[in-house]
């Protein structure tokens, strides 16, 4: 799965710190703007409880987690869609990711510049996105008297075309992004070929202080930003970037006891991996063996063949059937074997929509 979550933010709003907790890879971060010039892209792997469940019941030889891309950008500064500070380049590396994960500062601290010198996250939010969206408009503006031509002599693509363009453009210098816009399932599928910045899911990523981390709904700038978000229905993700980069230190057994000396029982860095996959319409499937117990990521409503061709193309050219059983079956019934006496597994076939939790045995013959 090729996908991959962008994540933006103004200056110096813990962008690099958070990617480097996210990834451990060590991304320049530095007090001052344009740090990072170059787009870093790190691999993370997806927390998943049932992958510790399966491996206890199965007791494999090893054990693989699924994974995804994080991309972290450069600070976007007003003027972005105008070239101002580094902005051409950094809008062409959001134009290559599938999400956008947004972080905006929620906490004040007179050692971090803030590069329009206040902390005001709806402000950071809105010029991020006004920038965005300028961008986009002027990709539409640049096509739309082009197909406006064809459009007129009653090409029926062009016509087409010319009323999302029109919607866009309307929408646009309404201050609106494309997400918000209402499309026919036609519509949409001229949309997706647009590659506009604001048509991509966003999430938002509260950076708060340390001390907010136990009880950020009372930091009045993260609910702000969940008020903002849910205009949008967006999710938002608390985060203290600056424990998370801490936490990537740590193994698994100093990083449980660093959270419950918090009083935190997750770290906000896998709720958003999570609430990132998820954006992303990713879901995930299992496979279970004595040589191995793996997660598979797979893109929301794809067919058993197409999943099987995750592993192997091989899968997917001879697909037969798909051996199927529920997460939540297995586990009830203890094994594969009770799970087959008790009628949980099901022989399914090519048009099969896989559903996340899903543990398979594919059968196929070359």
């Amino acid at each position: 799965m090729a996908l991959t979550a962008g994540i933006v933010g103004l200056p110096n709003v813990g962008k690099s710190t958070l990617f480097n907790a996210i990834t451990k890879a060590g991304a320049e971060s530095a007090n001052y703007p344009f740090c990072t010039i170059d787009p870093n892209v790190g691999i993370v792997e997806v927390p998943d409880q049932r992958l510790l469940k399966l491996t206890e019941l199965v007791v494999p030889k090893k054990t693989v987690p699924t994974a995804f891309e994080f991309t972290d950008i450069a600070g976007i500064v007003k003027g972005a869609s105008k070239g101002e500070g580094l902005g051409n380049k950094f809008l062409s590396h959001i134009r290559q990711v599938d999400a956008i994960c947004h972080v905006v500062r929620c906490f004040s601290d007179g050692n971090i510049t803030h590069v329009s010198g206040k902390v005001d996250p709806i402000d950071d939010i809105e010029t991020i996105n006004l920038e965005l969206i300028l961008a986009d408009l002027e990709s539409v503006d640049k096509r739309i008297g082009r197909v406006e031509k064809m459009a007129k002599q009653k090409d029926k693509a062009a016509m087409a075309e010319f009323e999302v363009l029109a919607k866009l453009k309307e929408a646009f210098e309404a201050e609106q992004p494309a997400r918000a816009i209402s499309f026919t399932e036609e519509q949409m599928k001229i949309v997706k070929g647009l590659h506009l910045l604001t048509s991509k899911p966003v999430l938002y990523v509260a950076n708060v202080s340390e001390e907010d981390v136990v009880d950020p709904s009372a930091n009045e700038f993260v609910q702000q930003v969940r008020d903002f978000a849910a205009k949008e229905h967006a999710e938002v993700i608390v985060v203290c970037a600056k424990i998370e980069e801490e936490i990537a230190e740590l193994d698994d057994d100093e990083k449980a006891m660093f959270l419950e000396e918090l009083g935190i029982e997750e770290s906000g860095l896998d709720q958003l991996i999570r609430a990132t996959y998820r954006l992303l319409g990713l879901a995930t499937y299992f496979t279970a063996g004595v040589q191995e117990v793996r997660a598979w990521t797979f893109r929301t409503g794809m067919k058993a063949p197409q999943c099987a061709g995750i592993i192997h193309t091989d899968f997917e050219r001879g697909f037969i059937r798909a051996e199927t059983v529920s997460y939540d079956d297995l586990v009830a019934a203890g094994s594969m074997t009770a799970a087959r006496e008790a009628g949980k597994v099901r022989l399914e076939g090519k048009d099969y929509l896989v559903q996340d939790g899903d543990v398979i045995h594919f059968r196929f013959n070359v």
